[in-house]
Parts: structure tokens; sequence; C-alpha cells
């Protein structure tokens, strides 16, 4: 990789995480990063803010630069000829580092965008819609199946609650947000239900599959109102309570009644993203499943964008354009 005058750069622009005085995330110069036999260096376009790495930034008293979702084109392509080609657009996950102008990445923790998908639409489905589909997984055949949806509004619930009724599930969706019916109704979901509260979620019902993000009181009401052989997919804490339960009346009142974690980490580690990532950009290409995005902004306004964000003033995703 060279600059316009032929030399090979050492810096780069990032977000990094400032544990000091003032904002806790800004904009500065930072290495230019190396990449293995087995990674592509990618020219960030955009990026999306996910809730669990934002939060972790914005408290962290530590030094580095976050981000996990990442959209632009390959720079240098992995030296051992695994990765799509210089040129090519494309979208995927790191571990650590997205919020960059450049960013090396794995051969499988990407996939190529096609025509017709921007690369903000493509930036929203690495961690949200991988990990509403791979919750929805969890259940096996959803047709006609009881699915409830908690923390509805967010990415995550907005991908599950599309990927839902493309399987056949009757959708039922957790949110307190007033206009989330609406927005559902433009992603073509169709609502069987939709409740202020997990506690009034159960009152109306059992549920076959449970997608739960929230975490604390909700997650301990989600397992109590399971049917026969339900499942609750565990993905997430955003109300960074903990969860209590009575194991007793656990394993008592249900038969095989199951609480499933799940990881994206999992999957990551496995080096084999980039089959879901194609299936996913294709249900988009295809107009199928409509990615959220609730504000496109540049990264300079990432500190406002993070607060919104864990203020949870953000409908679906919010993308940074790397400018």
């Amino acid at each position: 990789m060279v600059d316009a005058t032929g030399n090979i750069p050492r810096k780069m622009s990032a977000v990094v995480t400032n544990p000091g005085e003032g904002p806790r995330l800004v904009l500065k110069e930072v290495p230019f990063p190396e990449s293995a036999a087995n990674q592509a260096l990618i020219k960030v376009a955009c990026f999306s803010l996910n809730p669990g790495e934002t939060r972790t930034a914005m408290q962290s008293p530590d030094s580095y630069i976050p981000g996990w979702d990442f959209a632009g084109v390959v720079a240098k392509a992995a030296a051992d000829g695994s990765s799509p080609g210089e040129g090519t657009r494309v979208f995927g996950i790191v571990p650590r580092g997205s919020w960059a102008e450049y960013v090396v990445a794995c051969s499988g923790w990407m996939a190529e965008i096609p025509e017709g998908v921007t690369n903000g639409q493509a930036s929203t489905l690495s961690v949200a819609a991988t990990t509403a589909e791979a919750c929805l997984e969890t259940g096996g055949s959803l047709l006609g199946r009881r699915v409830l949806i908690t923390g509805a509004s967010g990415g995550v619930g907005r991908f599950a609650c599309q990927l839902a009724t493309i399987a056949g599930a009757r959708v039922y969706a957790v949110s307190r947000r007033p206009e989330l019916e609406r927005r559902l109704r433009e992603d073509r979901v169709e609502l069987m239900g939709i409740f202020s509260t997990m506690a009034a979620a159960k009152s109306a019902g059992e549920y076959d599959l449970i997608v739960e993000s929230v975490g604390g009181e909700s997650l301990g009401i989600a397992i109590t109102a399971l049917a026969e052989n339900g499942i609750c997919a565990s993905c997430g804490n955003s109300s960074c309570e903990q969860t209590s339960f009575d194991a007793r009346d656990f394993y008592l009142r249900k038969t095989n009644i199951r609480l499933q974690s799940v990881w994206l980490g999992k999957e990551m580690q496995a080096g084999n993203c980039t089959p879901r990532f194609a299936r996913l950009i294709e249900l988009v290409r295809d107009g199928r499943l409509r990615p959220p995005v609730h504000e496109e902004l540049s990264w300079t306004r990432i500190t406002e964008a993070a607060e919104r964000l864990i203020q949870q003033k953000v409908n679906g995703k919010i993308i940074l354009q790397v400018v």
C-alpha cells in the first residue's frame, strides 16, 4: 500500500478512546496497520456503532481504537490470495479497530458488497444482523411459531423482527418506543403484538423462542414466559443489570426449556463468517431485508453519535462516514 507520493504511509487517522479529561472519544493520528498473510488491508468508508463496543469504549481506562463493523474497499489483498481483490467493495468485522481510516481483516471475516447496496447499509450487518440470525437459528424451524423480540427498536431487534417474519414466525415485540410499530411496518413486519414491558408480554401468552437482549429483570421474566420446549436466546445486557431467577421453577415448571447464550465471537474464532455475511447481503440486495439506518453522520461527530446511542436515542443503527 502506497500513498500518492509512492511512499508507504506510517500514520492514519482513527477514533481513539481518551481515558483522561475531555471527550472520551477523539480523532488522532495513530500508526498505520500491518497485515498478516491471511489479512486484507481495507480503506474504511464507514462503520456502524453497536451498544456493547460503544459503552465499553466510553468507559475504558485504556487508550485504543474501538470498532467491530466496517465497510470499504480492499486497498491490498491478502498475500495468500484468500481475500477479495484490490478495489473490491467489502464489509465485515474485526475484534477491535474498525473506527479508523484503514483496518486489517482476516479473509473469513468479510464478504463482497454487491451492486445496489450502499456501504452504509452493508456496515450495519456484520454484528447486528448476524447476531439476530444466530439467535433465531437456535429455535430451528420458526414457521407458525410464536417468537418474541425484546429490545426490538435496536439494531439486533429490528433485524430479528424482519428475519423472523421471513422465516414465517408469528412475531411479537417488546419496546417502549412509540414509533416502533410504524417503523416495523416500513420493514414489512406484521406484528402479532407489541408490549412496553416483558411482564406485559408474558401476560399475553407463552413463546416458543424469545430473543432477549435487555438482560436484568427482562431476562428473568423471559425465562418464565417460555412454552414447552421453548428457548430463550440471550445475546446482550443493555440494562447493565444482573439477572435473578428461581432455578427450581426453571427446571420443574416446563419440559426442556432452554436458556441459550449467543455470542458472535464464537463464529469469528472459527473464521467462517463469510457465508453468513454473503447470505445476509443478498437479502438486502433483493429487497427482502431492510437495514434499519437511523442516520448517517461524519465520524468527526463520534462523541455525539456515541452518546445518543448509549442514551437510547437511536432507532436501529447509526452510521459514521470516514471523511
